[in-house]
């Protein structure tokens, strides 16, 4: 018996019955098929590297940070004026240098001059070397030379108020409630009138002064033109 060949091949190509390549196939993909969740674990692996590489970063939130008792901002040859609803002047605070520190939103002063206008448009003016302000000027802590004045003035009624000056090295002024108060020894001066005390407290609006411990006072005599005094309380 002779082998004859197929006019279609060539010397070393052989054709391979179609049953038999089927089986190769078969063969090759059931080898795949043992390999292929590595090869998606692999994949899935590099896809999730991928990921991580090309997202974009976000800062982690800043801690909150802790409140310390330092300087914000400083101010030199100011002036800070604040208005009422209507546009008034209602005071004015003005220093060689001034601190703020934002723990406390207090404004410390040097060489400190301030003054407040009540609703009786009344003047009240205060110094001294050092002055520690709240916020919006109404409380005012004054040391070393401490000096409030209230002007004389006329109410409505053609009333007058005499001029009235605390002197001391330590003076608390509520300039909104027209209060002064001291811990320490004071001299107030009503026109030519003159106390002392080594603890005070004045109220405007009631027109009562009341002076404690060692408490002396120097009184001019009384003229028909001089106005009522006010109210003085030793204790």
């Amino acid at each position: 018996m002779t082998n004859t060949l197929d006019s279609r091949t060539t010397p070393g190509n052989f054709k391979v019955p179609p049953q038999r390549g089927w089986r190769k196939f078969l063969s090759l993909w059931d080898r795949t098929a043992m390999y292929m969740p590595l090869l998606m674990m692999g994949a899935l692996a590099l896809g999730t590297y991928w990921l991580v590489r090309n997202t974009p970063t976000f800062s982690a939130p800043e801690a909150p940070r802790e409140v310390v008792h330092e300087v914000d901002y400083f101010m030199q040859d100011f002036t800070i004026k604040t208005f009422d609803e209507g546009g008034q002047l209602k005071s004015e605070i003005a220093g060689s240098e001034a601190r703020h520190f934002a723990d406390t939103d207090i404004l410390e002063i040097d060489q400190a001059r301030i003054h407040s206008i009540n609703i009786n448009r009344q003047l009240t003016t205060a110094t001294a070397n050092r002055a520690y302000s709240n916020g919006d000027g109404s409380e005012v802590q004054l040391t070393g030379n401490a000096r409030v004045v209230r002007e004389a003035s006329r109410d409505a009624q053609g009333k007058e108020a005499p001029r009235l000056e605390f002197r001391g090295e330590f003076l608390h002024a509520f300039l909104n409630e027209e209060r002064v108060q001291s811990h320490l020894p004071v001299v107030l001066i009503r026109g030519a009138d003159q106390f002392t005390g080594n603890v005070f407290t004045y109220n405007n609006l009631d027109q009562v002064a009341v002076l404690t411990g060692r408490v002396r006072g120097v009184l001019m005599p009384n003229s028909a033109s001089r106005p009522p005094a006010p109210v003085l309380k030793t204790r």
